[in-house]
């Protein structure tokens, strides 16, 4: 399961299931552009390869270089990226089964603060997912025997996720000595409440035409 997250609102925003492949990295990047605004976040991953070409294909341009006339071979039309796209890795260093260092590499982009440069909070969602879902935790016998399945249960899994349970890192004080937790919705401004399970499974959605 690959999870694109936005941690200032604990936000999951979308996910792909399939194997660690380039294909199903440029899938999580599509799906994931479609929920994002002209202004591009900052994109942190851990140090897998995938997600850097994934980036580029996406939002890079190619550009052909201009003949110069010179001997030699011309030089070959190579990908651009977009100067809004920032892009960094937390890679962390094991020998063995233990972890020796952690280092934050700034793969595109520049002027990126190093604090902003976390894949904690995600990598605590990915434990959120196995505690709360048996069908995704390690040497289980609960798992789905069907790709459509383990989708669908995960698409419940995460809409609710986002619309219905406050977070307690959300929580901020609404009153002097009263405390309010909200969802990850909400934190974002796509709702004004939280939802109750009824709501959701009552909520007819609608697709519109953008033509």
């Amino acid at each position: 399961m690959w999870v694109s997250f936005a941690p200032e609102s604990r936000l999951i925003i979308d996910f792909v299931l399939g194997p660690r492949k380039q294909y199903v990295a440029n899938e999580l990047i599509q799906v994931t552009d479609k929920h994002l605004s002209d202004s591009k976040p900052l994109f942190v991953t851990d140090g897998l390869k995938f997600y850097a070409e994934s980036l580029l294909n996406k939002y890079g341009e190619w550009v052909e270089f201009p003949k110069t006339g010179k001997r030699g071979r011309p030089k070959k039309p190579a990908i651009i990226p977009d100067e809004n796209l920032r892009y960094a890795q937390v890679v962390k260093n094991k020998q063995g089964k233990k972890l020796q260092k952690v280092e934050k590499r700034i793969i595109l982009g520049q002027n990126i603060d190093q604090s902003k440069i976390s894949t904690s909070l995600l990598e605590r969602q990915n434990l959120t997912f196995r505690q709360d879902n048996n069908r995704i935790s390690r040497k289980t016998i609960g798992f789905s025997k069907k790709v459509k399945g383990l989708y669908n249960q995960m698409r419940f899994y995460c809409t609710h996720f986002n619309f219905c349970r406050d977070h307690r890192g959300l929580t901020k004080e609404k009153e002097k000595g009263v405390l309010e937790k909200k969802t990850p919705a909400e934190e974002c401004g796509i709702t004004k409440k939280k939802w109750k399970l009824a709501e959701l499974l009552n909520y007819r959605c609608l697709k519109i035409s953008t033509n």
